[in-house]
C-alpha cells in the first residue's frame, strides 16, 4: 500500500526525496534523460518553499520513494477560479503498473476541490502512450473550446 502525502518542503529528508525522484525522472527518457543542473539541485526545495502556489506529492511504500507530483495554481479567466496543474508527475520504474499514478491523481484532485479549482491541467508527451492511457481513465480530455477549431496546442519559447 502506498502512502501518499503532501510533502513537508522544510524536512530536509523530504527535500532529499523529491530531489532524488525528480532527478530520476529528469534522466528517464520521459523527462528528458538529462541530469537537473546544479543550480536546481541547490535552489529547487528554497525556491519552492517561498511559491504559495505549488504543492508537491509524495508517494513511498514502505519508507521507499515510489512517485512525486509537482503542481502550480493558475487561474481561468472564463471560470473566475484558480486551476491546478500538474507540472510534474513521475512514478519510479519499481513501482509502474501498480495504480499509483491514478493514486496521485486523486490525491491531486481532491486538493484542486479543496483549493476550490475549476479544473486540471497537464501536458503530456506524445509518445507517452502510458501516461496517456492513465491520464484517459482519470477522465482527461484534449483541451478545446470550439470543436471546429481542434484542439489546444501547447507550445513554449525558451528563455
Amino acid at each position: 500500500m502506498f502512502t501518499i502525502s503532501v510533502a513537508d518542503l522544510a524536512s530536509p529528508e523530504q527535500a532529499e526525496t523529491i530531489l532524488s525522484l525528480l532527478e530520476a525522472y529528469a534522466t528517464d527518457i520521459m523527462g528528458g534523460g538529462k541530469s537537473l543542473s546544479v543550480y536546481v539541485k541547490e535552489n529547487l526545495i528554497s525556491v519552492l518553499r517561498k511559491r504559495s502556489d505549488s504543492c508537491v506529492i509524495l508517494a513511498c511504500q514502505d519508507g521507499q520513494p515510489a512517485g512525486l507530483a509537482i503542481c502550480f495554481e493558475g487561474f481561468s479567466t472564463f471560470a473566475c477560479k484558480p486551476t491546478l496543474n500538474i507540472h510534474d508527475l513521475f512514478v519510479a520504474p519499481s513501482f509502474r503498473g501498480r495504480g499509483l499514478s491514478i493514486a496521485l491523481l486523486q490525491k491531486i484532485e481532491s486538493i484542486a476541490v479543496e483549493r476550490n479549482c475549476c479544473k486540471l491541467t497537464l501536458e503530456v508527451l506524445e509518445g507517452n502512450h502510458t501516461a496517456q492511457q492513465a491520464y484517459k481513465k482519470f477522465g482527461f480530455a484534449g483541451y478545446e473550446l470550439n470543436p471546429a477549431m481542434g484542439r489546444a496546442l501547447f507550445l513554449e519559447k525558451k528563455l
